[in-house]
């Protein structure tokens, strides 16, 4: 895995933690964060794969994952918009 994806996947593992502990994190609203995903790991449907889980590399452009919105531009590789 690539360093900024493991950096990535670390700093958003220890988001989901506060959001499952923190009721304000809970009610933010959420963005897609482009290529942060490690493979397997994405939210949902991307243009080469059919439903979640089914990234086949860590940080695919087009593989996304649900965060608290404003926190994408903060992650490493990370983009609001699907990168090619």
């Amino acid at each position: 895995m690539k360093h900024s994806a493991k950096l990535a996947a670390t700093t958003l593992a220890g988001m989901i933690a506060l959001g499952a502990t923190s009721p304000a994190l809970a009610k933010d609203k959420m963005e897609k964060c482009y290529g942060v995903a490690e493979a397997g790991q994405n939210d949902c449907a991307t243009a080469t794969s059919s439903c979640a889980g089914t990234s086949t590399a860590d940080g695919q452009g087009d593989a996304f994952l649900m965060v608290p919105e404003g926190t994408c531009d903060r992650l490493v590789g990370g983009s609001t918009e699907p990168m090619a």
